[in-house]
């Protein structure tokens, strides 16, 4: 692989040319691998093959139920790309169960395939965005029929196996203070199952999610229903109205404030919703404001992706400020002092690498 217009350079360095050609064919790899990773999440095909013996392309269409010429060119992917294993005299396939340990929803908060389907999924915006290159603005909310969906799939593997056991225990007292009974709202709650799971572990306390989706409402609205619960609420609202006078003794917000068109209008409504001795118990991207402190941060450049194609853009549709996801701690804990928070803890969690979570005291 040469270019010779490059070349002609007296500073062209061919061992660094050579190892940038080298990255970048892993990395166009590594993009194909992930749109299949995506599908095998989706399908349940990672699922049904951590069950299975080593198998057939056949024997596995059967088993999962799906069309085998379609799965035989699918494996073709994860075998060449070191994911399956390929016995060629048998013929037969094979899941390690080391790899079925970061790709199945029996893995929970190891399960990295359910990421994968970001990446089609923004994918699908890629003529749009470019529009937004051009004349800048952004998109909204519409533009991606799915998010909520991977949403609330992916919290359902990282939030909600801890947020009992781990996250709410971050904001000391507050266990007991929900098993007591008080008021409790979920910022940007989306399809309400973080809601809902406190609800059902804390009878005695009120929660209300706040979400301006219609769409997850619903969704929230009839989970809660099914559940039976009557200490839980949902309301279709734009977060930077939250006008709720001292109303809340705890808010949270799982991954939703960097989203807002007018984050610093929002930090400033919830804690002016918290009572006194409110806690605000914020999960948010973890990483640096300064992009050249994220050098060494193991998923920037996906975060920096999912931002400039969702995050920060359906901020910008709605003439927002476009903070981003990796707006960082240090513009974080600014922007929650400027709200007024008195004091504020950022913890991290040894399972998620994505994470900050921040406990923001008002007084």
């Amino acid at each position: 692989m040469s270019n010779t217009a490059y070349e002609q350079s007296k500073d062209f360095d061919q061992s660094k040319a050579e190892a940038f050609a080298g990255n970048l064919l892993q990395t166009l790899n590594s993009g194909g691998l992930t749109l299949m990773i995506s599908i095998g999440h989706r399908t349940g095909l990672f699922d049904k093959m951590a069950t299975l013996p080593a198998s057939t392309s056949t024997e596995i269409a059967d088993a999962a139920g799906l069309n085998e010429r379609y799965i035989r060119e699918w494996l073709g992917s994860l075998v060449t790309g070191g994911i399956v294993e390929y016995n060629g005299e048998t013929g037969r396939y094979d899941l390690p169960a080391e790899h079925a340990a970061f790709l199945t929803r029996a893995a929970v908060q190891d399960n990295m395939a359910s990421i994968a389907q970001f990446i089609p999924l923004l994918g699908a915006v890629e003529d749009p965005i470019l529009e937004c290159f051009k004349n800048g603005g952004g998109l909204s909310y519409s533009a991606f029929p799915r998010f909520h969906e991977a949403m609330a799939d992916l919290s359902g593997q990282t939030v909600l196996p801890a947020l009992i056991a781990k996250i709410l225990p971050l904001a000391d007292g507050i266990t007991d203070k929900l098993e007591q009974g008080i008021e409790v709202a979920d910022i940007g709650c989306g399809c309400g199952r973080a809601l809902t799971l406190m609800a059902k572990t804390y009878p005695k306390s009120n929660f209300t999610g706040y979400d301006f989706s219609e769409e997850a409402i619903d969704g929230a609205r009839n989970d809660a229903r099914e559940a039976g619960l009557s200490n839980i609420r949902f309301e279709v609202e734009d977060a930077a109205k939250l006008n709720e006078d001292r109303r809340f003794d705890l808010i949270t917000a799982f991954d939703s404030i960097h989203d807002q068109a007018k984050p610093a209008t929002v930090l400033s409504g919830i804690n002016n919703s918290l009572k006194d001795d409110g806690t605000f118990l914020m999960q948010d991207i973890t990483g640096s404001s300064h992009v050249h402190k994220n050098l060494e941060h193991p998923v920037a450049p996906l975060m920096y992706a999912i931002s400039c194609l969702h995050c920060m853009t359906v901020s910008l549709g709605a003439d927002g400020d476009g903070l981003g996801a990796m707006w960082g701690e240090e513009k974080a804990l600014e922007m929650l002092n400027d709200a007024g928070f008195k004091s504020v803890e950022v913890e991290r969690l040894e399972h998620d690498i994505l994470n900050n979570f921040y406990i923001a005291q008002k007084s």
